[in-house]
C-alpha cells in the first residue's frame, strides 16, 4: 500500500528542488507521466470495488491535482526568473550615446527620387504610378509613335513572347504610359510627375539595360509654353540649389508632343565639377513638349478644350550630374565601397527650407 502522504512530500520537494524547466520536467513525467507514480495510483481504481473507490478515488485525484498545481507555480516561479535574467543580460543604458554611427546608406538613385517628388510637390504634383510590364498600346500607339518608328525594334525593346492573339507585352521603354493610364482615370485637371525604372536593350558607361526615369503632365485650359518654362525653371534652381540660371529651348522632335524641345542650361565645367547657373557651357537637361492633340484625342479627352504640357528627364543621370559620378555602371554593381562613398544617410531628409541637398 503506497503511503500518500509520503509520497505527496517527496514530490512536493522535488518540485521545490526543481531549478529548471528542463529538471521540473523531470519531476513532472515522474509523477504524471504515462508511468509516473501518481499516474499508476489512478489505474489501480479500475480494480478497486466501488466502496474503495468512493474512498481512494478523491485522494488520488486530489494528488494529482496538488501535484498539478505545484507544478505550475514552480513553472511560473521559473519562467520569472529565467526572463530576470535574459531583461538584465539584454540590458541598455539608454542615456549613454550610441556606440556606433548607423553604417547603412540611401543609394543616389532613391535620394534623387525624394529630392524630385520634394520640389514637385511644393508646386502641386502628385505622384503617379503604373505597371513595369506594358502594352504596345500604351507604350507607344497611345503615345502617337507609328508603327515604323525605330524605338519599336527588338533590338531597342525587350518584348515578350506573343500570346494566344498575337498581342505581345514589353518592358516600358519610358515612362510616358503611366501618363497615358492618368489621362484615361483621371478627369482634368491632371498635375503628376511619374519616377520608376524603365527598360531598353543599351549598355556602356551613360546607358544600362535598365534605368530610372521621371516624366511629369500637366494637362488644364490654356497651358503654354511659358507654363512649361517656367515650371522647368523652378524645378532646375531648386533641384541644383541655385539662385538664378539661363536656360534655353532647342527644337526637337518627339511623336508624343509638339511642339517637342530639348531644354539647356548654363553651366561651367571645371576640374571635373559642374555649376549650374553660371559659365559660358551648355548642358542638355531633359526633352519636353505640349502634348500633341493626338495624345490627348487617345487618352478621349477633347484637345481643342484640353492642352497641356510634359517632360522626361533620366533620375540616373540626374544623381550623375548633381553629385559627381561618371560611370552610370556602377550604380547596379552593388559594390558596398562605392555606396559608402555616394550614398546618403537615412536621417538626412531632402526638404526644400533645408536645400533638397542639404
Amino acid at each position: 500500500m503506497v503511503d500518500i502522504a509520503l509520497l505527496e512530500s517527496d514530490l512536493t520537494a522535488a518540485i521545490a528542488a526543481a531549478g529548471s524547466a528542463d529538471a521540473l520536467e523531470d519531476v513532472r513525467v515522474r509523477a504524471l507521466g504515462k508511468n509516473g507514480s501518481v499516474t499508476a495510483l489512478l489505474k489501480t481504481l479500475g480494480g478497486l470495488s466501488p466502496e474503495e473507490k468512493q474512498t481512494k478515488g478523491p485522494l488520488f485525484n486530489g494528488l494529482r491535482e496538488r501535484v498539478t498545481a505545484a507544478l505550475g507555480t514552480r513553472k511560473t516561479i521559473l519562467e520569472a526568473a529565467a526572463l530576470d535574467v535574459q531583461l538584465a543580460a539584454e540590458r541598455v543604458d539608454i542615456t549613454l550615446p550610441a556606440a556606433t554611427v548607423p553604417v547603412g546608406r540611401l543609394h543616389p538613385v532613391h535620394r534623387v527620387m525624394d529630392e524630385l517628388t520634394e520640389i514637385f510637390a511644393d508646386l502641386g504634383f502628385a505622384v503617379a504610378e503604373g505597371p513595369e510590364i506594358e502594352s504596345d498600346w500604351h507604350n507607344f500607339t497611345a503615345l502617337n509613335i507609328p508603327p515604323e518608328h525605330p524605338a519599336r525594334a527588338m533590338h531597342d525593346t525587350f518584348y515578350f513572347p506573343a500570346d494566344a492573339n498575337g498581342d505581345r507585352k514589353l518592358l516600358r521603354t519610358h515612362t510616358s504610359p503611366v501618363q497615358i493610364r492618368t489621362m484615361m482615370s483621371q478627369k482634368p485637371p491632371i498635375r503628376i510627375i511619374a519616377p520608376g525604372r524603365t527598360y531598353r536593350s543599351d549598355s556602356d558607361a551613360t546607358h544600362t539595360p535598365m534605368f530610372h526615369q521621371v516624366e511629369g503632365l500637366v494637362i488644364d485650359r490654356h497651358i503654354t509654353m511659358a507654363h512649361l518654362r517656367w515650371t522647368l525653371e523652378t524645378f532646375i534652381k531648386a533641384f541644383f540649389e541655385v539662385d538664378d540660371i539661363i536656360t534655353r529651348f532647342r527644337p526637337s522632335f518627339f511623336p508624343f508632343t509638339e511642339p517637342s524641345a530639348e531644354l539647356d542650361v548654363q553651366c561651367q565645367w571645371g576640374g571635373g565639377e559642374l555649376k549650374v547657373g553660371e559659365g559660358s557651357d551648355w548642358l542638355e537637361i531633359l526633352g519636353c513638349g505640349m502634348v500633341h492633340p493626338k495624345v490627348i484625342a487617345a487618352c478621349g479627352l477633347d484637345p481643342t478644350e484640353w492642352q497641356g504640357f510634359a517632360f522626361g528627364c533620366g533620375i540616373d543621370r540626374l544623381a550623375m550630374l548633381k553629385y559627381g559620378m561618371t560611370d552610370l555602371r556602377a550604380f547596379f554593381d552593388a559594390d558596398l565601397r562605392w555606396l559608402k562613398h555616394y550614398g546618403f544617410s537615412f536621417l538626412d531628409v531632402p526638404t526644400l527650407s533645408g536645400g533638397v541637398g542639404a
